[in-house]
């Protein structure tokens, strides 16, 4: 499944690898927990535990069989290291922040995404923007410390979420860099150390049910790090898979774009499952269109597409969550993965948003429920 990396991305292993104390601690055999999840890729269908997703099911005709259902929820982990906004994020009942509260309420959100027929949870060692969409990110929110090593709080947080969807036979898509954060790190040797330790992370721990997404939209112009844009990401998309390869540890990799970009043929040779967003994209036509272009490029071969980044259908009242003419529908439609992203706008209250923090993760919303209905419809799952 992994790609032969490049001489590029060989070197820059080669001298990451040197500084990395961690890389010669591996977990011994006999401490390493068994897991019940395991995520593998067949040509463009994803499989959990050596059987297609959503096994047997079509939808309106078109195959539902391979997809993977996923919501973006990258503040599982989130925290503020910086006191002068952290009080931003105090729960409304008591007035304060509480980093393991929020990842509890997570936790035991879960089962209910599941029984919905959610099969993938998108997670991101540095979140998104806790106000949805943001021009300025004065917080800090990153797992990754300035010099590539992990924080053992985030990464305990992480491992219990990790762990509870392998309990329940779900995924756990888990962004590395996220712009706005990326300038956390020192220098671009800082920034393959966290890829390093990342995967090592992954490895140390057995994780059989984790997909990697590099960078949350590596076209972004807010990234500082060169390694992260797009221009060189997949020299990272190469790091991961012969980090991963190394340890014996089965990781698909990828990035993801802007909403409404096309993938680079760079990425698009490389990377195990091809991301894309919906972002901005208003017709669905143009969504269906995005899908076919990824198919029709040179560097493209049989590897699953997913959009792991969409709040047009709410946001347009135009797409709503009908049976066709949103973009959810238009991705399946053309065998393609769909992510719903919901944050909270101005004047909404505490239900509304799985991005913006603090998060209520429960199903209490009209558009949580819009979603994870027409979810239901299409996969067929028995909520």
């Amino acid at each position: 499944m992994c790609a032969q990396p490049s001489r590029t991305s060989q070197a820059a292993f080669a001298a990451v690898a040197l500084s990395l104390a961690m890389a010669a601690a591996a977990c011994p055999a006999a401490e390493r927990p068994s897991r019940q999840t395991a995520v593998t890729i067949v040509g463009e269908a994803f499989h959990i535990n050596g059987r297609p997703t959503y096994e047997g099911r079509t939808w309106r005709g078109h195959k539902i069989e391979g997809l993977l259902m996923n919501a973006r929820l990258v503040q599982g982990v989130f925290d503020d290291l910086n006191p002068e906004t952290v009080e931003r994020w105090a729960y409304p009942d008591t007035g304060r922040w509480d980093a393991d509260r929020n990842t509890d309420e997570f936790i035991a959100a879960m089962p209910d995404w599941h029984r919905h027929g959610l099969l993938c949870a998108v997670v991101n060692l540095q979140g998104g923007s806790p106000e949805g969409y943001s021009r300025n990110q004065p917080w800090h929110n990153s797992a990754i410390r300035s010099d590539g090593s992990l924080r053992p709080d985030y990464m305990t947080r992480l491992a219990r979420i990790i762990d509870r969807a392998d309990e329940l036979g779900m995924v756990i898509m888990l962004g590395v860099f996220y712009f706005g954060q990326d300038q956390r790190l020192d220098d671009d040797d800082a920034v393959r150390r966290a890829v390093v330790n990342t995967v090592d992370w992954i490895a140390d721990r057995r994780y059989t049910n984790v997909l990697l997404e590099i960078a949350n939209e590596c076209d972004n112009g807010g990234y500082v790090r060169d390694a992260i844009k797009a221009s060189r990401v997949h020299e990272l998309i190469e790091l991961a898979q012969q980090r991963a390869a190394e340890r014996g540890c089965p990781l698909p990799v990828s990035v993801s774009y802007n909403g409404g970009s096309i993938p680079r043929p760079n990425v698009v040779g490389v990377a195990d499952y091809i991301l894309l967003h919906g972002n901005g994209v208003r017709d669905p036509k143009r969504m269906a269109e995005m899908v076919r272009t990824v198919r029709a490029m040179a560097e493209y071969s049989p590897k699953p597409i997913v959009n792991n980044e969409d709040d047009r259908p709410w946001r347009d009242e135009h797409q709503g969550w009908g049976d066709e003419g949103n973009n959810f529908v238009a991705c399946v439609e053309n065998y393609a993965s769909w992510g719903y992203f919901d944050f909270r706008q101005a004047g909404e209250d505490f239900d509304e948003g799985f991005q913006s923090v603090p998060v209520n993760w429960r199903i209490r919303s009209d558009r949580k429920r819009g979603f994870f209905d027409l979810l239901t419809r299409i996969t067929g799952a028995r909520p």
